[in-house]
Order: C-alpha cells, then structure tokens, then sequence
C-alpha cells in the first residue's frame, strides 16, 4: 500500500513537471517572434554602420577606377657613334665646320615607358600626348588584367593630349566625366594612376589654386591652364584622372613640380581635353588660332589692378602686319575686357581661324582699335 502511494505521488509529479514544461515551451513559441526582433535589429544596425564607414573616397573609386588604365609604350631609339677603330674624337660643332665625315655606326636599342589613361567612350582612351610621342607600339592594360593593343587616333603636343583606339571588343568600362568649370578652390581632389609602375594608385588632395599659366612654371611651348593640386602625382602618373568626391573626372593628370617647391601637381581641366579630344577623333588634329604675340602679366601692387603688355611680336604674324608693337597695352578683345593674358587666348582661341577680330589697345596715352585675323599656329612659322 505505501509502496502503492509512492508511485502515484511520483507519477502525479511528474504529470505537473510535464504539463509546466509543454506549457513554457508553447508560451515560448507564440512569443517567438519577440524574442527573435532584437538580433535582427541588430544586424540592420551593422550593415548601416558598414555602410556609414564606406569613405567618399572609395565610392568614387567604384564609379570610375575601372575605367583608369595603364599604357605601355615602345620607342626604337637610334644612337650614332663613333667607329670603333676611330681615334679621332672631334666636337660635333668642330665636325659640321670642316665638313669632316668620320666613319659612325648605328645603334638601335627599344626605350619602354609607361603611363596612365581612362576609357571616356567606345574603347577610346584618353591621355597626355608625351606618354605616346614618338611611341611605336602601344599596350593598355585594364584594371582587371585584360590586355589590348592601341592605335593612336591624334595627339596635340601644344595641349599635350592624345587618344588612343582599343583593338578589341567591349563592353568597356567608361569614366564620368564631370563639370570643371564648377570645381572650385578647396575641393576635394583624387588622383588614379600607375606611378613607378604601380597599378591603380589613389592619392588624395585639394584643389590648390585654378587657372594656373603655365609660363609661370618656366614651360612656354605649351598652351592651356591648369587646375592646381596637391594630391601626389608621381611619373606613371601622367594622363590618369583626376577626380572629384562624386567619382567624376575633372582634370588629366599632367605636370609635377620636382625639386625645390615639390608637391606642386597639375591637371589639364576636363572640359579641354573634351573639346581637344573631339577634334582629334574628327580630324587626328587640332587648330589653334594665334596672332604670333607673347603676353605678360603685370599688377600694380598700389592699385591691385592687373594689365595685359605685349611682351614681343611675332615677325610677319598677323599681330604685326595689323600695327600692334611691343609695350601696348590690351585693353579689350572682342566683346571681353582683358584682366588677364589668359582671357586674350580665350578670346583668340573663341573667334577661330580666318576671321577678323577686334582688339583695342592702349599705346602710351593713346586708345587703338585694331583688326586682326588669327591663323593656325601651325601655319605661323611658314609666313
């Protein structure tokens, strides 16, 4: 009978410990969901918190960085030496004088170099036109380690721009480009290229100044502005993109400032090299118009106000044939005051070839309207 009892007071307790069990577990399946939001909240948070520590710098690279490429190029360079079995070494000044003729043998040897570049349209790449001068052979590789040969569309050596033609078949990877006249001072800056042969390299800067002369750097055969930063720019460099925080192409990489004052870079602005780059593809060249002047740039340091002189006049240019003289003074251009040398190119550049353009000049105390008809630099030396 006791024995009877004990069995039946385990069993009943074992029924209660039974039905609490199966009753938690029910609570906590129909609270199941409540107990499982908190960690999917979580995770929302952390893929936000991912997201929010994606820099602008890296956003940028995404929209554009596969579109930057490296350019490979090879020259045949030819070298003129002495005959082994000359004993005669004469300076070359001393040789041409005299007429003399010493027996020379030819020694040819391949020059590789390498540059940067951005696909812009439909396997077109655009880059500086001293990576490619003189280059016999170009390759361009891609940034995902695709390789393509390269035909050379035209190149401006006066805005130091070319093009390049993929031999191959896209899809291609295409830059933005954006807007540089809405660039300004302070702006953010990224540079992309391959220094030293090392690939998709990004550096980062500012916008240091806007409209830089390039006579102002001691380089007088070339003829643009340039956008100013100090975002490193390293050899390799040359004809990569620089970009704005929005991933867009403002400038080309272009110019350093080596040696005493380094950390000077450069860039053609975008809306140049867009305009050069559509001549070339339509014509492989481009027109400058000049009137054969150089310009100089004078302030008055009491006044703050800034005059355009006529440093030197071209023999037989047009300048000179239409009466304008060393020392005036340019005052108006077209329907442009003049501020600065950069607005008489400007304004030169505007009115195109074979077309007459009024300049009004300052002589001493007197005002001077003039006539003159720009031509293309090109045809400047054969008058």
């Amino acid at each position: 009978m006791f024995l009877k009892e004990l069995k039946q007071t385990i069993s009943n307790k074992f029924s209660f410990k039974k039905l609490f069990f199966f009753s938690y577990l029910t609570l906590g399946l129909l609270n199941k969901p409540n107990l499982i939001s908190q960690p999917i909240a979580n995770q929302n948070l952390d893929t936000e918190s991912k997201s929010s520590d994606v820099s602008f710098i890296t956003k940028a690279i995404n929209k554009t960085g596969a579109s930057v490429v490296t350019i490979d190029t090879q020259r045949l360079v030819r070298n003129k030496q002495f005959s082994e079995d000359s004993r005669i070494l004469l300076d070359p000044y001393f040789e041409r004088f005299f007429g003399l003729q010493l027996p020379r043998k030819t020694q040819q040897r391949i020059e590789q170099s390498q540059g940067s570049g951005f696909i812009f349209g439909d396997g077109l790449v655009m880059t500086n036109a001293h990576v490619v001068n003189g280059s016999e052979k170009l390759v361009v590789g891609l940034s995902n380690g695709a390789k393509y040969k390269g035909k050379l569309i035209g190149q401006d050596l006066l805005t130091d721009l070319a093009v390049i033609k993929l031999e191959g078949k896209g899809p291609w990877p295409k830059a933005i480009l954006g807007d540089s006249t809405k660039i300004k001072v302070g702006d953010w800056a990224i540079a992309v290229g391959n220094p030293f042969g090392l690939e998709n390299t990004v550096t980062l800067g500012i916008i240091s100044n806007l409209n830089r002369n390039v006579s102002q750097l001691g380089i007088y055969d070339k003829k643009f502005e340039l956008i100013q930063t100090d975002a490193a720019i390293n050899p390799g460099n040359s004809g990569g993109p620089l970009l704005n925080r929005n991933g867009e192409v403002i400038g080309i990489n272009t110019l350093i400032r080596s040696g005493p004052g380094a950390g000077l870079s450069f860039a053609i602005p975008i809306n140049k090299a867009k305009d050069i780059a559509s001549q070339l593809i339509k014509n492989g060249s481009v027109i400058h118009p000049m009137i054969g002047i150089n310009l100089i740039d004078e302030t008055f340091f009491e006044t703050n106000k800034n005059i355009v002189k006529v440093g030197y006049v071209v023999p037989n240019s047009p300048a000179e044939e239409s009466g304008i003289f060393t020392n005036d003074i340019i005052l108006r251009v077209g329907k442009k005051n003049i501020n600065s040398s950069s607005d008489v190119i400007n304004e030169i550049s505007n009115n195109g070839i074979n077309k007459f353009i009024k300049i009004t000049l300052k002589r001493k105390n007197k005002i001077i309207t003039l006539k003159v008809k720009p031509i293309d630099i090109k045809n400047l030396s054969k008058r």
